[in-house]
């Protein structure tokens, strides 16, 4: 299958920025089973320093912002061929030792509630039924709502309010897989919908790591393993790690963002 990719980000600013620079992770990368047929990332408002690969290999592109603009605009546009590989990734690589996905972060640190969902899960199950269990237990105790989350809620907090989104789906699978034993990460990326090829944001799922069969895939928001319809883009400990744009600016002006991603079959 190819996909056909457009993702354009926009922030306008009341006031004109002095200085400000940004992070984007936004390029997805050829693997096994996907291949990039062709990729690019254009800036308006500003310009690309430089590239480079970041502790999780994520390709990751810093972007200065034209000082006085008001408005700067990322477009990424491309075509990703993918395979079905049942939500396996394959066996840990890269810079980053397995052992450092055991680590909590702000956004994952275990509480009562988190304990009490990975409890709650079978514990005679074979590793990979543990993790498809510990999937269908977030999904019962976080109901799926658009616009009522925040994006700093750890995993907690999102226990607590019990709805969420993507994100906060696979921060609440990362800290209960980690109190199982399991090394555990964040991914972001893109999903090819079976009813819409537009949206307001990208998608968000998580991996578990099983020993002798390596990373495994689970998006918790739709209750399967990632197949030919994901693109994998980035991963991290947790979002702060992968997001598609993070930085800083100077300035107390206050800013709007509006993002538009298109995701079709060819």
């Amino acid at each position: 299958m190819i996909l056909h990719i457009s993702h354009t980000t926009t922030y306008d600013y009341d006031t004109p920025v002095a200085y400000a620079l940004q992070q984007l992770r936004l390029t997805p990368k050829s693997t096994g089973f996907q291949t990039v047929k062709r990729w690019s990332t254009m800036v308006e408002g500003g310009k690309k320093q430089l590239s480079f690969e970041d502790a999780h290999r994520n390709t990751v592109d810093l972007i200065s912002f034209d000082p006085g603009t008001r408005r700067i605009t990322v477009r990424c546009e491309g075509e990703v061929e993918l395979s079905d590989y049942n939500g396996v990734t394959g066996q840990h690589g890269g810079f980053m030792p397995l052992w450092m996905f055991d680590r909590t972060t702000a956004l994952t640190k275990p509480g009562t509630a988190s304990r009490k969902l990975a409890q709650s899960v079978d514990s005679g199950l074979d590793p990979v039924a543990r993790l498809h269990a510990l999937s269908a237990v977030v999904y019962g105790a976080v109901a799926y709502r658009p616009g009522l989350s925040k994006v700093g809620w750890g995993a907690e907090e999102v226990i607590e309010a019990g709805h969420g989104v993507c994100q906060d789906h696979a921060h609440v699978f990362i800290t209960c897989a980690r109190q199982l034993g399991f090394p555990a990460r964040y991914v972001s990326g893109y999903l090819l919908m079976d009813d819409e090829t537009q949206g307001e944001a990208t998608h968000a799922w998580a991996e578990g790591y099983v020993p002798g069969l390596g990373w495994v895939g689970f998006d918790i928001s739709n209750q399967i393993c990632p197949d030919s319809r994901y693109v994998r883009v980035a991963t991290g400990l947790d979002y702060a790690e992968a997001a598609p744009v993070s930085g800083m600016r100077l300035g107390a002006g206050a800013e709007k963002l509006t993002v538009a991603v298109q995701v079709q079959q060819q």
